[in-house]
């Protein structure tokens, strides 16, 4: 809903940040989903919420191991003339791998985290909730990290 929100209202927002989701257009119905959930969607923006940075900066997190909705569907960066910098690094038992993209102004415009051999869990939540995942990078705290970077009104 995040990544909806951000694409469809993007002047109410500073930030968006999705965990474990598809990109906005992603489909345009049940079984349009389920093909982009799998990896396999052509309505999607390009493959991935590079889209969204036109509009608004953003942290997405996704584990590869998802089952639920593949990984592909979270990739917010491309090819761009713009700067990237690749952090490699484990968190509370898990690796991942951090993409930031940065603007022409130096400020980052996007972050995509990978939590390897993560499911569709949130990453770094509470191990009494369900869909939750206490290992791996603190996906709140990262988040939350990305928001205040990036104060409203922008």
């Amino acid at each position: 809903m995040a990544a909806v929100m951000g694409a469809t209202y993007p002047d109410l927002y500073a930030a968006i940040g999705v965990h474990s989701g598809l990109p906005h257009g992603a489909a345009h119905d049940l079984p349009s989903a389920f093909t982009a959930m799998g990896g396999k969607g052509t309505r999607r923006h390009n493959g991935n919420f590079s889209s969204a940075l036109k509009s608004a900066p953003i942290i997405a997190f996704h584990g590869d191991a998802d089952g639920t909705v593949h990984a592909s569907n979270s990739v917010i960066v491309e090819a761009t003339e713009a700067r990237l910098e690749v952090e490699q690094g484990e968190r509370n038992g898990r690796a991942f791998t951090r993409t930031t993209q940065f603007g022409a102004d130096g400020r980052s415009v996007g972050e995509h985290w990978i939590v390897h051999g993560a499911g569709h869990a949130w990453a770094g939540g509470s191990a009494a909730g369900t869909f939750t995942d206490p290992r791996g990078p603190d996906a709140s705290r990262e988040m939350l990290r990305f928001f205040l970077q990036h104060p409203y009104p922008p």
